[in-house]
């Protein structure tokens, strides 16, 4: 979906002090931090930093939610997004310690009825493809995202999603196929994936804040809001309702929790004296598994990283001739990343609720470099240079896109025409009806968008979620002259009923 980026910057109001009174071991780390938040408009954050398994920093920065006084600290709970990933496959990975699976089992072994387009592939695929991002698929993410199917019915359809490259070929990311990791989890325990990581991970390393649902956050207080870019501003947005993708992004947490996960990482699977993932597991989890190509980008930004691979879960580089483990994670309004370099025992987690993505990797390099002794870079200032960069890019294509339309034309048959009820094969129907004189599309719980007519037979749908943006759809008309389908730029051809 397009986005509108971002253009007023805004001082964020309301700084917080530390709830609890701690000495960064980071010189001018509270400073930094502050900064960045009003140099990125970004409302709130919480970070977390793990040395020698101990947490010897947990601080909130800036506002829950703007507008209100209502402070972060370091048990303030966000959605951590993607970062789940790495802890469904250590679920995996404690059931391969107890020998109830193994990593290269047939997916259908556990998931008899899981069924890919290619046949052969259905056969082929292995737990170990599922969390490798290798299945050869695209993303298909609206078969959860914004969606009512619940993760039998996502796992259901996706026998619909053609494949992008050939299996095993090329890294591409798939959060499907981790849900479905967490559906072997759930088939090879006896217990739902969300019920076996509170008993296995989030309750022996006293993660009592954590959960899988957005469901289990009503009662609590110290809750983030997150906040979008809306007409080029900031502002609070709803709570992301994405259960369904499972053990692909739905866990929330908080700062103070997600370092007890990072500790068990560090030191091995082992955790207050207790071992709870074999060291065998943990190092599985950490090597490389599918390459995965660094871009110009990344190249220019870290000129001593010369590799970019993918583990279980966990992204892996080299660093200033250092191995990095870490992962993003990304939902509507929430952004988050775990870094860690093991050979320093080092890790820390970022979390915050705005829209700019980049801050949560500039802060984690920016406190690395400390401990690698190396040469203190201002790494928020390179990434939002960066950032704002991209974002003048994407206006002047917003111009050019209007220079591109074509004046004078107008819609090839009368409104009532094109209504009516149409339908994909994968992602289910969609409905087009008029409105005080306008077509509206509606898709699902979440989209439903006001249709301007662009030029010829192309429409500009403006979702009413603005966080949503815009896209565009343009009608078909069959041999016998009448509306046939539409196409859904990105999304594919949905056909008339």
């Amino acid at each position: 979906m397009k986005r509108r980026p971002l253009f007023m910057l805004f001082l964020i109001l309301g700084m917080s002090a530390p709830l609890s009174a701690q000495n960064s071991p980071v010189p001018g780390l509270d400073a930094y931090i502050e900064q960045a938040l009003k140099d990125w408009s970004v409302p709130g954050l919480a970070i977390a930093i793990v040395r020698n398994d101990s947490i010897i920093y947990e601080r909130g920065y800036g506002v829950r939610k703007l507008g209100s006084p209502e402070t972060v600290d370091e048990n303030t709970i966000f959605s951590v997004a993607s970062t789940t990933k790495a802890m469904a496959a250590a679920c995996v990975g404690m059931l391969v310690d107890e020998a109830k699976m193994t990593w290269d089992d047939p997916v259908t072994k556990w998931l008899p009825e899981f069924e890919l387009h290619d046949p052969w592939v259905t056969r082929e695929l292995t737990v170990r493809d599922l969390l490798t991002h290798r299945s050869g698929l695209p993303r298909g993410d609206l078969l959860w995202y914004g969606s009512t199917n619940d993760r039998s019915e996502v796992l259901r359809k996706v026998k619909m999603l053609e494949p992008a490259t050939s299996f095993r070929s090329r890294f591409g990311y798939q959060n499907i196929m981790y849900m479905a990791a967490g559906e072997v989890v759930r088939s090879a325990s006896g217990m739902s994936w969300d019920q076996f990581i509170v008993e296995r991970l989030f309750r022996p390393l006293g993660m009592s804040s954590s959960s899988t649902s957005v469901k289990d956050l009503d009662g609590r207080q110290n809750v983030a809001t997150p906040h979008e870019e809306v007409d080029e501003d900031i502002v609070p947005i709803r709570w992301p309702n994405y259960d369904n993708v499972g053990s692909a992004g739905s866990v929330n947490s908080t700062a103070h929790d997600m370092a007890q996960w990072v500790r068990l990482n560090l030191s091995n699977g082992v955790f207050n004296g207790k071992q709870l993932l074999s060291q065998k597991s943990v190092e599985e989890m950490q090597t490389p598994q599918m390459i995965n190509r660094l871009d110009s980008l990344a190249k220019a930004l870290r000129p001593s990283t010369h590799f970019l691979l993918y583990g279980f879960g966990w992204n892996l580089l080299d660093y200033q001739g250092k191995k990095v483990v870490t992962h993003d994670g990304w939902l509507d309004g929430m952004r988050s990343r775990v870094g860690m370099i093991p050979e320093l025992k080092l890790g820390v987690v970022v979390l915050l609720n705005g829209p700019r993505a980049a801050l949560h990797g500039a802060l984690v390099y920016w406190i690395f470099d400390h401990y690698l002794g190396v040469e203190r870079r201002d790494w928020s200032r390179e990434m939002l240079d960066i950032v704002r960069n991209d974002e003048a890019k994407a206006k002047e294509r917003t111009e050019e896109r209007k220079k591109a339309l074509v004046q004078g034309t107008k819609p090839a048959m009368p409104l009532t025409a094109y209504l009516g009820t149409y339908q994909h094969g994968m992602y289910g129907e969609a409905k087009i009806y008029l409105e005080r004189g306008k077509l509206v599309l509606a898709f699902g719980p979440m989209y439903t968008g006001d249709l301007d007519h662009r030029h010829y037979e192309t429409f500009q749908v403006n979702w009413r979620d603005k966080v949503l943006g815009w896209d565009d759809v343009v009608f078909v008309q069959g041999v016998d002259g009448k509306v046939a389908s539409f196409k859904w730029d990105g999304v594919g051809e949905f056909v008339r009923k």
